[in-house]
């Protein structure tokens, strides 16, 4: 490792053995970086290079911003934390939505040298509790309307500093120099610390440098996004979500497009921003892109040129939509907080239907046995993939789970095809096996996902004593249609014909809503301890 520019060596003490890190691939010509960087600097300072300083950055609730007009904020807000004494390397918590002055205290912290732990406004202070004690956070930056969680915590003892309302930090804020000697961080000196969305019910803290925040960039961004200084992006997933973080922040500043920032991003609300600002790169999960479908029309949306879909799989019943309504080829991608964004995907021409895509170059992938021998192509496997950034978790034995050989097992079953395309199956505890057969829960979602009255499913595999595992559907209907005895048979039947009837839910259920976690990711482990309970 190079020489760290951190005092508090925290994080850094608190790094995996070298011996169970991934293999890092650092010479790919898309993500090679001097042994010294500033991401924040890169993404302003190079960035105004590029396009002037007069170029709009950002557009949100709390201010339009140009690039020259967001680098002033950021130095002073870089000035103003020094004063409050925040030191290089130390943990700085920030708590707010996606507006202007979360994305400027994001830059300010990595610009000072110290470590983002962005947080998400739905949280509650028991998730919140998790990151303080793992993280061990000194200081947080909290927006005055999401403090009631946050001054319920009973294990923080550090700084909180209030942005907004009647004790606003900003008066003092801007009264410091627009100057600021950047930290001279290392390129592994830490940026950031992700936490992963707790799909699985415990959420472990992800350490990414700095070089690893260009690297996103400069891999999936740069060769399946394609930005332009002229692209406009926008979407739903929170910034604190590593989706969100690169696809509204990172991706548009690398290159000197503008981002549309929304603190709230229902469906309606962003098809009515995308006319209003004539949005071109939208990212959001497949979900929404659902819930969209029959808002399209009256609606002006030509603008869009790239429709980015990630953090659940995509359903191909979903992707067929989407394309038949707007022309549109949603690009799908597999990412991972361990990995901070996406390494599997394709766009344009290249783009396959139910396909996930190809590795992003500056990314290798296979498909692996229990043994970790490579499986043929068409045989189900799990997932392992290389690239300029992997898994490091802060001081957590689950680290030999996720990297083994060098590689990093994302959990995910998948196929490749001979053409080298990877075809998502299941998460690896989705794969129910029902009298012998290996049923995906992915595809017989993707099968009721096809039927009309459907909204939203979530498929899993529950114990039974003549099977081993009955397939069992939980169905949220659209608001037109009513659950009935009828209906049920319906699905079922229609699930039958869609794909081999041995597939079919023997079990399905009429819900109001799906268990998700606060960025939105399905949690079929809650489905299964609810009815586990109720037995």
């Amino acid at each position: 490792m190079i020489e760290s520019a951190h005092l508090d060596s925290f994080v850094r003490d608190n790094l995996p053995d070298p011996s169970l890190w991934p293999d890092l691939i650092l010479d790919h010509p898309s993500a090679t970086y001097p042994d010294r960087l500033n991401a924040s600097f890169e993404l302003l300072e190079k960035t105004i290079l590029l396009v002037g300083a007069e170029k709009a950055a950002i557009i949100a609730s709390d201010g339009k911003y140009s690039y020259g007009q967001l680098l002033d904020l950021v130095n002073k807000l870089a000035n103003y934390l020094k004063s409050q004494g925040v030191l290089s390397g130390n943990r700085v918590a920030i708590r707010g939505p996606n507006n202007a002055m979360t994305v400027a205290l994001w830059l300010a912290i990595l610009r000072l040298g110290a470590i983002a732990v962005t947080t998400i406004p739905l949280q509650r202070a028991a998730e919140l509790e998790k990151i303080v004690e793992v993280g061990k956070i000194q200081f947080a930056l909290v927006d005055h309307r999401f403090t009631e969680e946050w001054n319920a915590l009973t294990n923080y003892s550090g700084r909180t500093i209030i942005f907004g309302g009647e004790n606003d930090f900003l008066p003092d804020v801007m009264k410091q120099s627009p100057i600021f000697p950047i930290c001279d961080t290392a390129s592994d000196d830490v940026g950031l610390l992700a936490f992963t969305s707790g799909s699985t019910g415990i959420p472990k803290a992800t350490i990414h440098f700095h070089r690893d925040i260009l690297a996103i960039a400069d891999t999936f961004s740069r060769h399946v996004v394609k930005p332009t200084q002229n692209d406009i992006f926008s979407g739903s997933p929170p910034i604190a979500f590593t989706f969100g973080l690169g696809g509204l922040v990172i991706f548009p500043f690398r290159v000197g497009a503008t981002t549309v920032l929304l603190e709230t991003a229902s469906p309606p609300i962003l098809l009515d921003k995308v006319s209003e600002h004539r949005i071109s790169c939208l990212f959001t999960a497949p979900t929404a892109y659902r819930a969209m479908l029959p808002l399209l029309a009256g609606r002006d949306i030509s603008s869009l040129r790239r429709c980015i879909s990630a953090g659940e799989h995509l359903p191909l019943a979903t992707w067929r939509a989407w394309f038949e309504a707007t022309g549109q080829k949603l690009i799908d991608g597999i990412g991972a907080t361990e990995l901070l964004h996406i390494f599997i995907s394709s766009s344009d021409h290249e783009i396959i239907p139910g396909l996930t895509g190809k590795p992003v170059p500056g990314y290798l992938a296979k498909v692996v046995d229990s043994n970790f021998e490579e499986v043929a192509d068409g045989e189900h496997g799990f997932l392992a993939v290389k690239g300029p950034t992997g898994c490091r978790y802060l001081n957590d034995e689950r680290q030999s789970n996720y990297v083994v050989n060098g590689w990093n097992l994302t959990g995910d079953i998948y196929t490749r095809t001979a053409d080298g395309y990877f075809k998502y199956e299941s998460r690896a505890d989705d794969m129910i096996i029902s009298s012998g057969y290996n049923i995906a829960a992915p595809e017989v979602e993707n099968a009721l996902l096809s039927h009309k009255s459907v909204a939203e499913v979530a498929v899993v595999g529950l114990p039974d004593d003549a099977r081993g595992m009955i397939v069992t559907a939980y169905v949220v209907l659209r608001p037109e249609f009513i659950a009935s005895e009828v209906l049920c048979k319906e699905l079922q039947d229609h699930v039958k014909n869609q794909i081999a009837p041995y597939k079919y839910p023997r079990s399905l259920y009429f819900v109001d809503s799906l268990p998700k976690t606060t960025t939105g990711k399905l949690q079929r482990f809650r489905l299964k301890q609810e009815i586990s309970e109720a037995d």
